[in-house]
């Protein structure tokens, strides 16, 4: 074999090993995602669980409230129903979610033998755990998200990416009415 084949074959089996590299590097971040996202799902289970004990706890003592209790089941319902159907549909429930349960906190404030029940005061620091947990895992998964997207557009990795059919992930965002600071008396 000639010298100008052997550098030639090296020339193209490293390309291989480059492209081959990216590849991996790409389902690795992908991976990450998938697994950031699943992270999310397993507090959200958790926080679904909870939410029905609270609201039972709660319907006795807030008898004027019953539409607020009933617009967190329902949040609660739509958030469960996406489950296993992607992050896109979860997305939006859990902030429909998250904006019920706001209200029936905001409301709790004004029942002070409700937020004397050592009952309620356990359901909600439970709640605040895993809403704490919550938050952690979705930093965690736009985070994976920003690596995945980031090797997908910049070159060269973009060409294998779209070769192999690697797409950008959709970052988990709150809504812009969540954005808004939240209005705090103390009269």
């Amino acid at each position: 074999m000639e010298l100008g084949t052997i550098i030639f074959l090296l020339i193209i089996v490293g390309l291989i090993g480059y492209v081959v590299s990216i590849y991996n590097r790409l389902v690795r971040l992908r991976n990450q995602v998938r697994n950031g996202w699943r992270q999310i799902d397993v507090q959200l289970k958790r926080r679904h669980d909870l939410i029905p004990n609270l609201v039972e706890t709660v319907k006795d003592y807030m008898s004027y409230e019953q539409d607020t209790l009933r617009q967190v089941v329902e949040a609660r319902s739509r958030a469960v129903a996406t489950e296993g159907k992607g992050p896109e549909a979860s997305m939006a429930a859990e902030q429909g979610l998250s904006g019920a349960l706001g209200k029936l906190f905001a409301l709790m404030e004004n029942y002070p033998d409700l937020k004397a029940s050592q009952n309620v005061q356990q359901l909600m620091e439970e709640l605040a755990s895993t809403e704490n947990r919550i938050a952690f895992s979705r930093q965690h998964y736009n985070d994976s998200v920003m690596a995945k997207n980031v090797a997908v557009e910049s070159f060269p990795s973009n060409i294998v990416a779209g070769l192999f059919g690697f797409r950008q992930d959709q970052y988990f965002e709150v809504e812009t009415h969540e954005r808004a600071v939240p209005k705090v008396s103390l009269r």
